[in-house]
């Protein structure tokens, strides 16, 4: 085949497109504004191989306008120029469906040279981007624009897509080919939900596999071989990286050791420790904090050591690091309350340091109440004395609160009793 298997096996019509029901069933928003043959400016969202450019190229030929495909990695303002003076000719007679491609790599002033003809409806914008488009895309393209996010497919759906891609080389090359049942089902769940990826193995085994006895004959043992680490969708720079890590972070937080672990897996798997190494510090003060302050040097340890031995063995430390965080009493008194500190701080309250706190031992002629008046604690039972610490603005203010963990409550009772509270 001449053109990859991918482009020719896209659908032609909504109907055998694969995944995306929250959108395209019969009923659902964009298939009832599809369906209405009234198409306003769009922008895909969502990851690789999911449907975005066969949607688009789908709607361009149903709407009888001509489809314009860019790519915001290597456009420039004079394609969108030649686009535009296309406009009420015969090339283009019915306006322009136009799709760009990655709209996230077009700058503002890209961005903003479209804003003129998608307003007038000249040109009807189809936007896809594998990131947040709030982030991404320029306020006035947004605001003119209905965003629809497309999922990773599902594997029962992508074997739908797998068999027919089969079928397909099956007819172009006059051959039979006999394919395991487990080899559909093993490409269909090893690729990520990415229907490009399945369809690309498809016509890697096919091409792989050697003719005998009149037939090729696909076995689980050749796709595997094919789809080593491809369910891998990991982009440091991207929204996938962040989604991980906040997962990551979420479920030590939420005590799933389960969760925690697979999450732990993906970042070492695609060679990101020192993510997991940071994201496992921060939960270990953020999340455990003085509910177990020992867990502090602890995680540290594990983390130096992984840092240490490097991967693949320092996923054995980190292992040991995350359950450890997961099974651990939670507690965020600590951060919580330096968050109000500094939220005050922010508001303007501070005040001067009071003077007994104060870093000098002599006063002006101007104070005629000389004297630090500082008392040591050390010099008192329990080494304890009552005295102002804070500004006088904020004299009597309290940021902290024990947590209930028995750590912070063993605390509470200690300096309640010394400080004559009980």
């Amino acid at each position: 085949m001449s053109s990859p298997l991918a482009d020719m096996i896209r659908p032609s019509k909504i109907e055998d497109m694969v995944g995306q029901h929250h959108l395209l069933d019969k009923g659902r928003a964009l298939r009832n504004i599809l369906d209405s043959g009234n198409i306003p400016n769009l922008i895909f969202y969502g990851p690789s191989g999911v449907g975005k450019t066969t949607l688009a190229e789908i709607i361009a030929k149903n709407t009888n306008r001509r489809f314009c495909k860019l790519n915001g990695t290597n456009a420039s303002i004079s394609d969108i120029k030649e686009i535009v003076a296309s406009l009420d000719t015969f090339q283009s007679p019915n306006g322009v469906v136009l799709y760009l491609d990655e709209i996230q790599y077009f700058n503002k002033k890209q961005q903003q040279s479209l804003l003129e003809y998608i307003e007038n409806g000249s040109i009807t914008l189809i936007a896809s981007t594998t990131e947040n488009p709030y982030f991404y895309v320029y306020n006035a393209i947004l605001s003119r624009s209905t965003v629809f996010e497309f999922k990773s497919v599902q594997a029962e759906d992508i074997e739908i897509a797998v068999k027919r891609a089969y079928k397909l080389y099956e007819e172009h090359l006059k051959e039979e080919i006999d394919v395991e049942e487990n080899a559909v089902k093993w490409i269909s769940s090893g690729c990520g939900g990415d229907v490009r990826k399945a369809i690309n193995t498809v016509e890697l085994s096919v091409l792989s596999t050697r003719i005998a006895d009149s037939k090729r004959t696909i076995t689980l043992e050749c796709v595997k071989e094919l789809t080593q680490k491809s369910a891998m969708k990991y982009d440091r720079e991207g929204d996938e990286h962040y989604d991980i890590l906040s997962a990551f972070q979420k479920s030590m937080r939420g005590s799933d050791p389960d969760a925690a672990l697979h999450y732990l897996a993906r970042l070492l798997e695609a060679g990101d420790m020192p993510s997991a190494c940071r994201r496992l510090l921060v939960c270990a003060c953020e999340d455990v904090g003085l509910a177990y302050p020992m867990i502090i040097p602890i995680v540290k340890a594990a983390v130096d050591s992984a840092l240490m031995v490097g991967l693949p063995e320092a996923r054995i430390p980190l292992a040991d690091a995350v359950v450890l965080v997961c099974n651990s009493p939670k507690s965020n008194s600590a951060h919580i309350a330096y968050d109000i500190a500094a939220e005050d701080l922010r508001q303007g309250n501070s005040g001067s340091i009071p003077r007994t706190l104060q870093n000098k031992h002599f006063d002006g002629e101007d104070n005629n109440n000389k004297g630090q008046f500082y008392k040591y604690p050390h010099d008192y039972p329990n080494r304890w004395v009552d005295q102002q610490y804070l500004p006088d603005v904020l004299k009597n203010k309290k940021y902290y609160i024990h947590g209930e963990n028995k750590n912070e409550q063993a605390a509470k009772e200690y300096w309640d009793k010394i400080k004559g509270k009980k």
